[in-house]
């Protein structure tokens, strides 16, 4: 496996100043952002899309420093009724045209979440036994093949029409595929080009463990995010993990996002791609560094150094 980065941890920076950052630590891959929840700092869809000479001093730039693309990331909720599902419907296909214009074949996405039913105007996460109330079993049958079933059907056509040969979904929380459970699901109703982007800490404030996740998905991991989280015990105890304060409120949340060895300790990122390898992943791990309790530049180092030490 080898290290690659997620630019939007140094949103604040310009491409060419994360770009001279981690290439002076010897990190020569990254996955970009092109929109979606991501401001896309560093891309501008429509820019490269419609400017040839954009796109040529984009890919120069890329040349000058050795970095290549091994992602595109267009992470957004799809599947929204409104105008935000809309617009992140249209940044999706216009990333296939891009990816296919820089000869990227993976993207990173979401699987979106839709409503309970089509008379909602908000995304529901169903998250408790379909038993009771009653409703939320017809809601649930309604989001997943009514919703999310056409959807992609269609979606992976046209990312096969433009090279695409991989969609990884993060196994994000208030999504429709959170687990391993709902990403099987969706790969085996859909196309094998469906697979996870394996984000170890989201499986973590979710109560999963997440190297017996990787052990049930085996040949169905498609990417990696490096990151890494905290539960905050005190809080825990009294709160359980659910936790609804802004994510930035680090010392009166549940769990916090953290830099990599802050979370859980480097034995255990070892054990973590140890049985990685062991299914079969031997691709790319990008760190996403999101650790609010410290200056984002102090983060992002740490956790390469932490990344660079267990993925041998």
């Amino acid at each position: 496996m080898k290290l690659s980065y997620y630019t939007d941890s140094l949103a604040h920076l310009s491409l060419e100043e994360v770009l001279k950052i981690i290439t002076e630590k010897d990190i020569y891959h990254i996955e970009l952002a092109t929109g979606g929840w991501s401001p896309a700092p560093h891309v501008s869809l429509n820019h490269l899309l419609n400017d040839e000479t954009a796109l040529d001093e984009f890919k120069a730039l890329l040349s000058q420093y050795n970095v290549e693309i091994v992602a595109l990331n267009c992470s957004g909720n799809p599947l929204d009724p409104g105008e935000l599902g809309q617009e992140h419907r249209d940044v999706t296909e216009k990333t296939f045209q891009l990816a296919e214009k820089l000869g990227v074949q993976k993207i990173v996405m979401m699987s979106g979440l839709p409503p309970a039913s089509p008379n909602d105007e908000t995304p529901n996460w169903i998250t408790t036994t379909v038993s009771w109330p009653p409703q939320l079993k017809d809601a649930l049958e309604y989001q997943w093949n009514e919703v999310a079933l056409p959807y992609w059907k269609k979606l992976v056509k046209i990312a096969k029409n433009h090279g695409i040969e991989k969609i990884a979904l993060e196994n994000h929380g208030t999504q429709l595929v959170y687990n391993p459970e709902t990403l099987l699901k969706l790969r085996n109703a859909v196309d094998p080009i469906i697979g996870m982007n394996l984000d170890p800490s989201h499986l973590l404030w979710m109560g999963a463990d997440p190297i017996q996740c990787a052990r049930v998905l085996e040949g169905a991991i498609h990417h990696m995010h490096g990151k890494d989280l905290r539960l905050e015990k005190s809080r825990v105890d009294l709160n359980t993990f659910i936790d609804t304060k802004e994510i930035e409120d680090t010392k009166n949340r549940a769990w916090n996002f953290v830099a990599i060895g802050y979370g859980q300790d480097l034995q255990w990122w070892k054990t973590f791609f140890s049985v990685i390898r062991m299914v079969g992943y031997d691709d790319f791990v990008s760190l996403e560094m999101e650790d609010f309790t410290m200056p984002a530049e102090d983060g992002v180092d740490v956790s390469i150094k932490a990344l660079q030490e267990v993925l041998i």
